[in-house]
């Protein structure tokens, strides 16, 4: 039975009616600060948390409720005597119901004009500690942090007048996981480690997805940044719900066209490029990723760095695509668009690009997590290692491979010419094997054209092959106790050979 409730919310959607329907029930309601003037103001009685406490709100609002008065109405256990009897000795009234929510420290800490002394104010302690006290004491006390609840705890109380044990303790692990997300945000925004002794990743679920990568898994979406360029802050303006794939395919696809200034499409299938290319502008950027691979394209995923006018649409639309992701569209080509109902329409702000995160990844008993693979201006320390050297327009083609070969699954070989890929060979168990894979399109002309591997050459096999079909240029971290044999093998064979002292394995 609901005797007491205290009532402390930030977010204040809703409050007023639910206060009103626990004052309807019987409920005596304590609050403080705003939440009380706000109910005060419509009418609802209520008590000041002073006025319970004998005790003023100090230091500018960060003293309050912590006090034994709230804290001991809410932790004492109704199944102890001891308990009840020392609520009776210092004149503590049981509380049966917190309703609390937290200052907005996410928001806080994504403005661009945020400062420690802002950040720190933020930071909200007497909620935290209301709502850990009652999810500690989840049996005897209602605990509410999420508005949507009103309604059902409400229909709860009209009933049979208590919440069931099982629903109490649900209340209390989502209470949990709130303030354990708050703590992670502070945590995260105050460690200057980046792999400290322990760490804490705070999430929210954006949407459970229909299934998994396979129809009999479970899955769901969390979002951890609202400020960075991703596939979870996009606008879609048409086409079913992502996919779990297609949130994997699409976020792959992102990475890849996030790397280049100029006008660039990709075409992702299963997370590797298909076709891939740079041109003076966006519409003749697609058609030559599109014409690189124009069987792999089918059914997969394009990512465009550039607006989209109703010729590129027309030229999208030709073909089936799962999605279409780009920065902006004219309202003739989202108008096109609409005609393919099946296709999901995209908009990304690709200038909220953030390039100092971590990348997580699950193992058996734990997670496997490390920097992101960004470095500027890398460039700077390749090494020409061959009499020949690269003319300026095969080493635009070789950074153009390089900075697509670091998201392509390892082995990886990657192929291109004048700014298309010609091949892409990924995911195999040897280099050589990823170089026949990338060379072996039939129709394709080879001449002049230039390799990147992001790994090593033990061997000087991947460098003959290339010779065999007539690659001029070749890109390649070197580091292996044999680099010499493909340097000689390609000096022999007029190949200028590039060593950037950097990998790119991508597993």
């Amino acid at each position: 039975m609901i005797k007491r409730a205290l009532l402390s919310v930030y977010n204040k959607t809703g409050i007023v009616e639910f206060a009103q329907k626990l004052h309807d029930l019987g409920v005596e309601i304590v609050s403080s600060g705003g939440t009380y003037q706000k109910i005060v103001k419509a009418g609802i009685p209520a008590l000041s948390v002073e006025e319970i406490t004998r005790f003023p709100e100090m230091l500018n609002g960060r003293v309050k409720t912590l006090h034994p008065v709230i804290h001991g109405g809410i932790l004492a256990r109704r199944d102890q005597k001891a308990h009840l009897q020392t609520l009776k000795d210092h004149h503590i009234v049981p509380i049966d119901m917190v309703v609390c929510n937290l200052y907005p420290f996410a928001t806080t800490i994504a403005r661009a004009d945020v400062t420690l002394d802002l950040a720190l104010e933020n930071i909200d302690i007497g909620g935290p500690s209301m709502i850990r006290s009652a999810a500690k004491n989840f049996a005897d006390v209602l605990v509410i942090i999420d508005p949507a609840d009103y309604n059902p705890i409400f229909q709860d109380l009209c009933g049979p007048g208590r919440v069931g044990f099982e629903r109490r303790k649900q209340l209390a692990a989502k209470a949990f996981a709130h303030t354990a997300r708050y703590d992670s945000l502070i945590t995260n925004y105050l460690n200057s480690e980046t792999f400290p002794a322990e760490y804490t990743w705070g999430a929210d679920k954006q949407a459970e997805l229909r299934y998994g990568e396979n129809s009999h898994q479970r899955a769901a979406v969390y979002t951890v940044n609202s400020r960075c360029a991703s596939i979870l802050n996009a606008v879609q303006h048409q086409g079913k719900a992502l996919s779990y794939n297609n949130i994997n395919d699409a976020d792959a696809a992102l990475r890849m066209v996030l790397e280049f200034k100029r006008p660039a499409a990709i075409a992702v299938k299963h997370t590797n490029p298909c076709g891939a290319a740079v041109a003076e502008d966006i519409l003749s950027a697609y058609r030559r990723a599109h014409d690189a691979d124009p069987v792999s394209i089918f059914g997969g995923i394009i990512a465009l760095n550039r607006r989209v006018e109703v010729e590129l649409a027309e030229e999208l639309t030709k073909i089936f695509l799962d999605i279409v992701i780009a920065p902006e569209y004219s309202a003739e080509a989202l108008k096109l668009f609409g005609k393919k109902k099946n296709l999901r329409v995209l908009t990304v702000d690709m200038a909220r690009r953030t390039e100092n995160s971590l990348e997580v990844r699950s193992i058996l008993g734990g997670y496997l997590v490390q920097d992101g693979d960004h470095i500027q201006a890398e460039e700077e320390s390749w090494r020409v290692a061959t009499d020949r050297e690269p003319t300026a327009s095969q080493y635009q083609d070789l950074l153009f491979a390089w900075k697509l070969i670091k998201h392509v699954k390892s082995n990886a070989i990657v192929v291109v010419k004048n700014g298309q890929t010609l091949g892409v060979g990924c995911g195999q168990v040897n280099r050589i094997d990823a170089a026949r894979y990338a060379l072996s399109h039939e129709g394709k002309e080879y001449q002049g054209a230039v390799l990147a591997s992001d790994g090593l050459f033990p061997f000087s096999d991947v460098v003959k092959e290339a010779a065999r079909q007539g690659i001029a240029a070749i890109i390649q971290p070197g580091g292996s106790i044999r680099d010499q044999e493909s340097i000689d093998a390609a000096n022999e064979n007029q190949i200028a050979m590039v060593l950037t002292g950097t990998r790119h394995f991508k597993h």
